[in-house]
């Protein structure tokens, strides 16, 4: 199976495969000062703040780039000085905040389970109660390094207990998994414009409560990371202090259009519960394995165990799978050989299925036989011998 006519499906957690209404809403050229774009940026905070209910309580602050770009600015501006960050890692992204906190200056403790283990509210309970010098909690909510996902609305109820203050990386839950800033407290919760809402890349966005923000005046050390000034700034003048995506967030806007006709937030979780539901019964039937226990999973990116045999390749699977019309993702872990595969983007279970098809053609064209892991073929003995 080879589909060189079409442009190859994108099964990674962003950038991921947009509609060709997001797509076609780019051929347009904007004015960044321009009455029509600040209007298309309003719509754009409007529609985010009502994904998750921020009504009046938060603020929704765009910033141009990545979803880092806008976590580290999320740091820099709420994390005082003085401030005492607990980092909650069981994967790469949440490395990758312990790792920008420390290069701020700001007093950073971490709290790592393994890759296959969530973070509990007890284990944050503790913590807390331990250690009254910690200020800030920072989770990652979907664990893009794995597919795992960590108690949001538990971890928020414990650290508000504390009266403490939680910043939350969504960056790939958010628009999917449910969000509820009247239920769940936060300070600060962060995503972006290349994620589940079907955006390109190049936006992020952050939820601030106004109070919070309103302190946070003149503590950023960056001038365009700022979250304060950029706020005050949107909020004098409708526009963005530097020059703007134009074409994403116009692009983003349509999305979000899409977003609702769609039927909003559950109705996206359940296209992408359908994604994830098809694409693991498919690699069953082909004979891989995910890596995460179905109650941890979420449905937004699967990792899957690398086949043992030695005839596997990930450099030449991918290759293979690419010229079947699908794009893959490779594994983050360190222990454990995987390849990752996005359930996200504007495609549905019969893409997915595609998908396994071109993964199971490209495993018998490479000769690949022994496909599940050894652990996993030693426990089907085990339990044969019973």
């Amino acid at each position: 199976m080879s589909l060189p006519s079409r442009d190859p499906i994108l099964l990674t957690p962003g950038p991921l495969t947009t509609s060709l209404a997001t797509r076609t809403a780019m051929l347009r050229d904007w004015g960044s000062w321009d009455a029509s774009f600040n209007a298309v940026t309003a719509s754009v905070r409007k529609r985010l703040g009502e994904i998750v209910d921020a009504r009046d309580t938060h603020v929704c602050v765009p910033l141009q780039g990545s979803g880092t770009f806008s976590v580290e600015a999320a740091v820099n501006t709420l994390v005082p000085k003085d401030g005492h960050l607990l980092v909650l890692v069981n994967g790469a992204y949440g490395k990758r905040m312990q790792k920008l906190a420390q290069m701020m200056g700001r007093r950073t403790s971490v709290f790592e389970t393994a890759e296959d283990v969530p973070t509990t509210a007890a284990d944050v309970d503790g913590l807390l109660a331990r250690d009254p010098s910690i200020t800030h909690v920072g989770l990652i909510h979907c664990e893009t390094s794995t597919g795992i996902e960590n108690p949001l609305a538990a971890i928020a109820a414990t650290v508000a207990k504390h009266r403490r203050a939680l910043i939350v990386d969504a960056m790939s839950s958010f628009g999917a998994l449910p969000i509820d800033a009247q239920a769940m407290p936060f300070d600060a919760l962060i995503a972006a414009s290349g994620k589940c809402i079907e955006g390109p890349p190049g936006m992020g966005f952050v939820f601030v409560e106004r109070d919070v923000l309103e302190r946070a005046a003149g503590r950023s050390t960056s001038l365009a990371m700022d979250l304060h000034d950029q706020w005050v700034y949107m909020e004098k003048t409708t526009q963005w202090r530097f020059t703007p995506p134009t074409h994403v967030v116009v692009a983003f806007d349509a999305a979000l259009a899409q977003f609702v006709a769609e039927g909003g937030q559950p109705a996206r979780l359940a296209r992408y519960r359908a994604n994830c539901t098809a694409l693991i019964d498919g690699l069953a039937g082909i004979g891989l394995e995910s890596f995460l226990a179905p109650a941890i999973q979420a449905p937004i990116i699967v990792t899957v165990h690398a086949p043992p045999d030695p005839r596997f390749t990930f450099k030449e699977f991918y290759a293979r799978v690419r010229d079947k019309g699908f794009i893959l993702y490779p594994g983050k872990l360190t222990a454990v050989e995987t390849f990752r595969v996005g359930c996200i983007g504007a495609i549905g279970p019969d893409e997915m299925r595609q998908a396994v098809h071109a993964m199971g053609d490209a495993l018998d064209e490479m000769g690949v036989r022994a496909r599940a892991p050894a652990r996993t073929v030693a426990a089907r003995a085990v339990g044969g011998a019973r």
